[in-house]
């Protein structure tokens, strides 16, 4: 009879989950003709329809410490499961659902579902409120502090999704939930219309998104664009870069993550395949143009795109669904990446791991939902926590100094004030961590040092704060198993290159911001000049000097002639021709 009653209960749990409606990412059948005059939604007592007030609004970063993880309960569910497994081990994971939700229940019917498949219900929680879709991240609410790292609220965006209108309303059901004001930029005269899955926050007010954002907002400039994100959000620096040819959402979420306030892993194709000729013009033009937080340039780290072996190992250029590991979600001291198959997936956890040390790295099959354009960053939304410690440090680089000590420097801060902070560091893991204190300078920097190591030496590291009010907090959050590092070579090297050269262009064909790639060895003074078949000068891209080593520059074939182009460099010792193709 045992058996009997659960294969009855299995087979029905099928039946409910093969019996949903799959609402893509991007537009339904029918919506995209139905964009302009999006409805509106309705006016509600409890939400606020002006910018948070006060000084210092700062929306946070992902990897900031969180409160909670946000899913809707409705398609995908054999990767939700997955998800509420690792995820409710870091934190209270909240399950909308409810009769309002497309193809979903009541709570009684996940709960069966999940202890099927053996997720423990524990730290598990559930709402009862209206939704259409599963994709969270583009709907959900924007974690905002007032004063820096005080007073949390959240912002909402309007979600461009004419059938969707409960989607919209999510972001009320979880401020009413957790008690937190919502700001909602959807009623007139203020209206921004964006998806959390084209937006990424350092928590230092840089802010990147695709030119989507500029595209979905044609009645606003671009200046008016950032002005309402510096408003409501503190984006004091918001960067807009070229949509991908190949990926129909434009999303950046499906290619590209900051994981720290320095670091952008990037997916990457083949050579001239898909949408990689783009994104790494992209990236260089935000190498070339924008630093970090910290006034240096960015760090990239390079991961996969995968080709679609279901269908054929193909890539997006030929029909095959746009595979991506950056498309993870950071939950504390977790990070959840999508995974595809072995041949892939194992490179892909070995750069996770190596790029986050110590973050437990859990891979969830995300097959279900790439065919939707979409996968677990898409399908989770996290509300930051209401008391944040907040470290940030620029971790130390690799040093050839054997004699002085490595100084540390930090930006501390809670609302109670910082009653200390230390440093801990080793040069054998297996071996515990040694301490050094380090002392308030000036606002809300520290300072401390690590003693000088010999050459050949790893020193791993981290930093631990307390605040006033008792709180404490490490960065990296997942120390003392995560930790920076950096090397003691004792010796330093120089990149020799032989004279001035373009070492590539990208995208090649073109069809918009492009990048030329130069490297030289030595200071000089040098034009970059288009010109057409016939050696007729098309554009003047450059007139200046550069430095030795490499430079990017950039020119955007928007507007010009289909056909066949030469970049031409010219030098006082060399002129250089690369071919070009604008399409």
């Amino acid at each position: 009879m045992k058996q009997l009653y659960i294969f009855l209960l299995c087979f029905f749990s099928g039946l409910y989950v093969s019996g949903q409606q799959f609402l893509p990412k991007g537009f339904a059948p029918g919506e995209q003709q139905t964009f302009i005059g999006l409805p509106e939604v309705p006016v509600a007592p409890d939400v606020i329809y002006t910018p948070p007030t006060g000084s210092e609004v700062r929306t946070a970063a992902e990897w900031e410490e969180i409160q909670a993880l946000f899913v809707t309960w409705t398609s995908y569910q054999s990767v939700l499961k997955e998800i509420v497994r690792a995820a409710r081990l870091e934190v209270p994971v909240y399950i909308i659902c409810g009769s309002s939700c497309t193809g979903s229940t009541d709570s009684t019917s996940i709960k069966t579902y999940l202890t099927n498949y053996g997720v423990p219900l524990s730290n598990v929680k559930f709402i009862y409120a209206p939704c259409n879709s599963v994709w969270i991240r583009d709907y959900g609410p924007n974690t905002v502090y007032k004063a820096g790292v005080d007073s949390i609220t959240m912002v909402d965006w309007k979600y461009n999704r004419p059938t969707r209108v409960k989607d919209d309303t999510v972001p009320r059901s979880i401020g009413r939930r957790l008690n937190i004001p919502v700001h909602e930029l959807s009623q007139s005269p203020n209206i921004l219309v964006s998806t959390g899955g084209n937006w990424m926050s350092d928590g230092f007010g840089n802010g990147f998104g695709s030119e989507l954002t500029l595209d979905e907002n044609s009645s606003l400039t671009t200046s008016q664009i950032d002005q309402i994100s510096d408003t409501w959000m503190g984006i004091s620096r918001y960067t807009h870069m070229a949509t991908l040819p190949y990926d129909g959402i434009h999303h950046i979420d499906m290619h590209m993550k900051l994981l720290d306030e320095e670091t952008l892993l990037v997916g990457e194709y083949p050579q001239g395949v898909a949408d990689g000729p783009q994104i790494e013009a992209n990236i260089q033009y935000v190498l070339s143009n924008f630093n970090s937080v910290y006034g240096t340039p960015y760090k990239v780290i390079r991961i996969p795109m995968p080709p679609d072996q279901i269908n054929g190992y193909t890539y997006p250029n030929t029909s095959g669904n746009y595979l991506t590991y950056a498309n993870a979600t950071i939950i504390n001291k977790t990070v959840i990446i999508p995974q595809f198959y072995t041949q892939y997936d194992t490179t892909a956890l070995r750069i996770w791991r190596q790029a986050m040390p110590g973050y437990k790295i859990v891979g969830i099959n995300s097959n279900a939902t790439i065919s939707a354009s979409g996968s677990l960053h898409c399908i989770t939304h996290s509300v930051g926590v209401d008391d944040p410690l907040m470290i940030t440090h620029q971790a130390l680089s690799n040093t050839s100094n054997t004699t002085t000590p490595y100084e540390v420097e930090a930006y501390i801060r809670h609302r109670s004030g910082i009653s200390s902070a230390t440093i801990h560091y080793r040069t054998d893991t297996t071996q515990p961590y040694l301490t050094a204190s380090m002392n308030f300078t000036a606002g809300y920097n520290w300072n401390g040092s690590i003693p000088a190591q010999p050459a050949g030496s790893t020193v791993y590291y981290y930093i631990h704060a307390e605040a006033v009010s008792g709180k404490t907090q490490n960065r990296p959050m997942a120390a003392p198993q995560g930790y920076w590092k950096f090397t003691v070579d004792g010796v330093t090297s120089l990149n020799e290159f032989e004279n001035v050269s373009i070492s590539k262009i990208y995208p090649n064909p073109s069809h918009g911001l492009t990048c030329i790639n130069l490297s030289g060895n030595m200071q000089q003074r040098i034009s970059v000049k288009l010109n057409d078949i016939l050696g007729r000068k098309v554009l003047d891209i450059f007139d200046g000097t550069i430095g030795a080593g490499e430079k990017n520059i950039f020119f955007n074939s928007i507007g010009l002639s289909e056909g066949v182009y030469f970049v031409t460099i010219d030098s006082e010792n060399v002129q250089a021709i690369q071919k070009v193709v604008v399409k």
